[in-house]
C-alpha cells in the first residue's frame, strides 16, 4: 500500500512529496517517477474531487524502473489548485499541457475509471501525441449510469440510500461533508471482497473537493460519448477490467474494446473496480507486457529518481 499502511491507494490523499507546477494558470501537485530519458506514462486518476494521484503512482509507478510515470492531482482535486473549469476540454488540456513540461513528443496515456475518461479523451483531441493506451475499468459514454444504479440496488453486501446514491451520482451534493456522507454509501460496493472496516478506512482517508465532484457529474457527464470518436484512436490501446465491476461493469470495456481499432481486453476474474489493486501483480504483468511490445522502454535507462524537473 502506498498511501497509507492499511488503507487502499485507489481513494486516499497521496501522502508523497509533489512539486507545485503551474499548468495552465491553475497549480498542480505532480510527481515525475523514473528514469529521466525514459517514454513517458502520463496518467489521470479517477473520481474528481474524490480521487488523487496516490492510486496512478501506486500502480503505474511499479513500471517506473523502466518509464517516466508522471502523476498528478487534477486541477479541482487532491492538494491542486481548483480555478477555472473543471471540463473533459480543460482537464485534458492540462494533461496535454504536462506532456509539454515534461518535454516528451509522445506519450503513453493511462488512466481508470473517470481517469479512463480522460485518457480516451486525450486520446481523441491529442492523437498525434500518444503512442499507446492503458484503460481500467472505464466506460466510453455515460451508459454505464443506469448499469451502476441497477447494480446498487441489486447489492446484497448493503442497502444503499438511494437517495444519498443520486446526490452523488448527479452531482447534487451540499458540500464536502455531504459527499463524505454520500461516499460513505456507496463504497462497500467497488471491491471484489467486502470489509467494512476497510471501507470506513477509505472513508477517512479519502480527499473530499464537492466542487469539482458536482460539476463533472452534473455538468461532464450527462452529456459524455466517446463511442462515435473511439473508432478514429490508432494507438495500441489495453482495456483491462475487473470481472464484478459495479460500477463500470465488463460490458462497457467491452463495447470500447469492439470501437477502437485492435484493441485488446483484459478481464480480471476475481476483481471488483479495482484489478490494479486487488490483482496487483497479474495486471502489472499485462501492462507491462503490452508496453514492452507497443512502446518499449529505452535501452539502459539511467538510475530511478522520484523527482522531476524543477
Amino acid at each position: 500500500m502506498t498511501a497509507t499502511d492499511d488503507v487502499s491507494p485507489e481513494f486516499a490523499a497521496a501522502t508523497s512529496t509533489a512539486q507545485r507546477v503551474t499548468i495552465n494558470g491553475n497549480e498542480l501537485a505532480v510527481e515525475v517517477l523514473g528514469p529521466e530519458g525514459a517514454p513517458v506514462i502520463l496518467t489521470h486518476h479517477g473520481a474528481p474531487g474524490l480521487g488523487s494521484r496516490a492510486e496512478p503512482r501506486a500502480s503505474f509507478g511499479r513500471l517506473a524502473d523502466e518509464y517516466r510515470v508522471i502523476v498528478f492531482d487534477a486541477r479541482g482535486s487532491g492538494a491542486s489548485e481548483g480555478s477555472g473549469t473543471f471540463s473533459h476540454e480543460q482537464w485534458a488540456a492540462d494533461l496535454d499541457a504536462l506532456r509539454e513540461w515534461a518535454g516528451a513528443e509522445r506519450v503513453a496515456i493511462a488512466g481508470g475509471s473517470y481517469g479512463g475518461f480522460m485518457a480516451m479523451e486525450y486520446a481523441v483531441r491529442y492523437p498525434e501525441r500518444v503512442a499507446a493506451v492503458v484503460l481500467r475499468d472505464t466506460s466510453p459514454d455515460h451508459g454505464n449510469a443506469h448499469l451502476a444504479r441497477d447494480n446498487a440496488l441489486a447489492s446484497d453486501r448493503v442497502t444503499v440510500d438511494m437517495e444519498k446514491f443520486d446526490r452523488i451520482d448527479q452531482g447534487r451534493v451540499r458540500d464536502d461533508d455531504d459527499l463524505r456522507d454520500c461516499w460513505r454509501e456507496i463504497l462497500p460496493l467497488y471491491d471484489f471482497v467486502y470489509d467494512p472496516d476497510a471501507v470506513e478506512r477509505k472513508v477517512a482517508a479519502t480527499p473530499y473537493r464537492y466542487e469539482a465532484h458536482n460539476y463533472a457529474f452534473s455538468v461532464n457527464l450527462p452529456a459524455y460519448d466517446l463511442k462515435p470518436q473511439l473508432p478514429g484512436i490508432t494507438a495500441p490501446t489495453l482495456v483491462t477490467v475487473g470481472r464484478t465491476d459495479w460500477i463500470t461493469p465488463v460490458s462497457c470495456s467491452q463495447t470500447i474494446t469492439e470501437l477502437i481499432p485492435d484493441a485488446r481486453l483484459v478481464v480480471f476474474e476475481r476483481s471488483g473496480h479495482s484489478p490494479q489493486i486487488e490483482e496487483a501483480e497479474e495486471w502489472t504483468r499485462v501492462v507491462r507486457n503490452f508496453l514492452h511490445e507497443t512502446y518499449p522502454p529505452a535501452p539502459a535507462a539511467g538510475p530511478t529518481t522520484a523527482a522531476g524537473r524543477a
